[in-house]
C-alpha cells in the first residue's frame, strides 16, 4: 500500500485577538515522490470564525473537515461540543475508524486537536504542532513563543520554515489562516 506523507500543521494563539494556524504544502507519496507542492491544508470554516489544519491522509482529511463543518452548524458555532461530537462519531463509525488523520481547530475561546483515536486535545500551551514536521514545528514555536514578542502569525511561520528545513515530508510553501 503506498503511503501518503502530508504535511507539517502549526497554530499559536498570542491573546485572544491573535490566533493563527499555518501549514506547508508538500504532500508526498511514498517515500521519494513529492506528488504537489502547493496544497492548502488550512482553512477559515463556520461563517469565517473557526480556523482548521489537517495533516495525514488528504483524502480523509478532507472528509473529517466536512464533518466537522456540519458538527459545528449542528452545535450552532461552539467548538468544543463539536469536537467532541466528531470524535465520538470518528471512533463509532466503522467507515471512519480507518481514516488516517489529525486536525487542529480554533476558535477565538479555544485550540484543540482531534485525533483519529477519537481524541480531543486541548494543549497546555497557547502552541500546537502536528504532522510529519510536527515534532520540529513545535519545538521552534515553543522557543520563539516563550523567547520573543513575534505575533502568533510570525510564530507559526517561523516554525515552519524551521520543520521545512529538518522535514524532508515538510516544505516552505506555507499558508497561514488568521482570525
Amino acid at each position: 500500500m503506498v503511503q501518503f506523507h502530508a504535511t507539517t500543521i502549526c497554530a499559536v494563539r498570542r491573546g485572544p485577538d491573535d490566533i493563527c494556524i499555518g501549514g506547508d504544502g508538500q504532500v508526498t507519496m511514498g517515500e521519494t515522490a513529492i506528488m504537489k507542492n502547493g496544497a492548502k491544508k488550512v482553512r477559515k470554516i463556520y461563517k469565517n470564525s473557526v480556523i482548521s489544519g489537517f495533516a495525514g491522509s488528504v483524502a480523509d482529511a478532507f472528509s473529517l473537515t466536512e464533518k466537522f463543518e456540519k458538527k459545528l452548524e449542528e452545535h450552532g458555532g461552539n467548538l468544543k461540543r463539536a469536537a467532541v461530537d466528531l470524535a465520538q462519531l470518528w471512533r463509532s463509525d466503522k467507515g471512519m475508524r480507518n481514516l488516517e488523520a489529525l486536525m487542529i481547530v480554533a476558535d477565538k475561546d479555544n485550540m484543540l486537536v482531534i485525533s483519529g483515536t477519537g481524541e480531543v486535545i486541548e494543549p497546555d500551551q497557547d502552541f500546537v504542532a502536528i504532522g510529519s514536521g510536527g515534532n520540529f514545528a513545535y519545538a521552534a514555536a515553543n522557543a520563539l513563543y516563550n523567547n520573543t514578542d513575534l505575533t502568533a502569525e510570525e510564530i507559526v511561520r517561523k516554525s515552519l520554515q524551521i520543520a521545512s528545513s529538518i522535514c524532508v515530508y515538510t516544505n516552505d510553501h506555507i499558508s497561514v489562516e488568521k482570525l
